[in-house]
């Protein structure tokens, strides 16, 4: 049968479709492009943020329509909403016909099946252990780089933050089981390996008793094939000095850390639930600095959180100015139902949190703009992901400084053809708001 996959959110989340694609894959689906083609259509849902929650009930609604309008007899949700919501998607969803947990993407074949009987789907296991994985992964990045979920869960117990509710405790895949999914991923063509958790710094403690990233990434770094390995979702007051030297030591590990700090401010911080300070932040950034000068760093920031006042939001303007981030997002706080957060006084009106989120991402613009142009003349190490399809000879490709999806590109010309996946060298000529032109030194292999 047809099957149409939609996966949203995270790339956690992506790492679950994967897995899901391959499992059904396996047992016989064939995966369209087109909606209108489906027989079989799953939705991997996201609902972090009332945003990503509408999202992903929007797309249910418009894929329940091809019941009546096209072929389609099953369409099950999948994912966050499906765990947080499972009793209002049956309820106020009828063309739904079953929700999967975040905890049980391994039972969607079943699942597919039972539906297609006419038996409505609740599979929601516990929030402990793991799924089974060993059905692989059907990469839907282009297939050369790709993201190794290395840890499922959180016990940070941000206050704002639903994710412990809808993952459950952290739970680190065994190491083992790591390496020989990275190794499978390399066979396939995979050359970068962006390693995702909710917290990756935190990986092993759990099953090693000790922090284990370190070793991790020594063990995917012996992989053959594997070029880049790049880090994303590590806390500030868990980066130690074995991770700081792996990164500046092991060759295949980018110097890129992405460090989400979510505010400056002592007593903002302290209501977020976070487990440091604006002077470990601080510290951390000019620890790392100073051990890898060419690092660059990445971060995320939060808007409006109850009790923000004006000068908490100043100061973290000042910071931003100040430690000029090489990459930086922000998000405006989402007053979730069933996090500490939700029932703090002093919340913010939305038009106050979106002038702060204004002028913070005007502020980074500024700074991301003066920090391209320092790249001008400066060569790069490039994974080529393709080719410009409307023009002529342009290669769009990644530095060092750019993880996939979320950061900036680098534009080349080159007249001979160049497969993605290979790695060049482009020499920077111009710079955008975020994005790099350069010209082709020299292919590097």
């Amino acid at each position: 049968m047809n099957l149409y996959f939609v996966s949203l959110g995270c790339d956690k989340n992506l790492s679950d479709s994967e897995h899901m694609l391959a499992i059904l894959s396996k047992d016989g689906f064939t995966l369209v492009e087109d909606e209108q083609d489906a027989e079989v259509a799953v939705v991997n849902t996201c609902c972090f943020i009332h945003d990503a929650m509408e999202e992903s009930i929007q797309t249910l609604i418009d894929l329940g329509r091809l019941k009546t309008e096209g072929r389609l007899k099953v369409l099950l949700a999948a994912g966050c909403l499906a765990q947080r919501h499972a009793k209002d998607i049956r309820r106020e969803l009828p063309e739904v016909d079953g929700v999967i947990g975040t905890n049980g993407f391994d039972t969607i074949a079943q699942a597919v099946h039972t539906a297609l009987e006419g038996e409505y789907v609740s599979s929601l296991p516990s929030l402990a252990g793991l799924p089974r994985t060993d059905a692989g992964r059907l990469l839907s990045t282009g297939g050369h780089y790709g993201y190794l979920k290395i840890a499922e869960g959180c016990d940070k117990a941000c206050t704002y933050c639903i994710i412990p509710k809808l993952r459950g405790p952290y739970r680190s895949i065994p190491l083992e089981a790591l390496v020989e999914e990275a190794a499978q991923m390399a066979r396939e063509g995979v050359r970068e390996l962006v390693l995702v958790a909710q917290e990756t710094t935190l990986y092993g403690v759990d099953l090693y008793g000790e922090k284990s990233l370190p070793k991790l990434i020594e063990r995917l770094s012996e992989i053959e094939g594997i070029r880049w390995i790049r880090l994303l979702y590590c806390y500030p007051e868990e980066i130690d000095d074995a991770l700081i030297e792996v990164l500046r030591t092991n060759p295949k590990v980018c110097h890129y850390l992405d460090m989400p700090i979510q505010h400056i401010d002592d007593e903002i911080l302290r209501r977020m639930g976070r487990k440091t300070s604006a002077r470990d932040i601080e510290e951390k950034i000019g620890r790392l600095r100073t051990e890898i000068p060419d690092i660059a760093l990445r971060t995320t920031v939060m808007c409006g959180f109850p009790g923000e006042s004006e000068e908490a939001h100043r100061s973290l303007l000042a910071f931003i100015k100040k430690t000029r981030f090489d990459r930086l997002g922000a998000f405006m706080y989402s007053q979730e139902e069933g996090t500490a957060a939700y029932d703090f006084e002093e919340q913010i009106d939305e038009e106050t949190k979106q002038r702060r989120f204004d002028e913070i991402m005007s502020l980074q613009q500024e700074i991301s703009a003066e920090a391209g142009k320092a790249q001008i003349g400066r060569r790069h190490m490039v994974f080529v992901e393709g080719r410009l399809a409307d023009e002529t000879g342009v290669y769009v490709g990644r530095t060092y400084r750019d993880a996939p999806e979320v950061d900036g590109y680098l534009f080349f010309e080159s007249l001979s053809g160049i497969e993605s996946g290979r790695f060049v060298e482009v020499t920077v000529t111009e710079a955008k708001e975020y994005d790099l032109v350069g010209v082709l030194y020299e292919p590097a292999e």
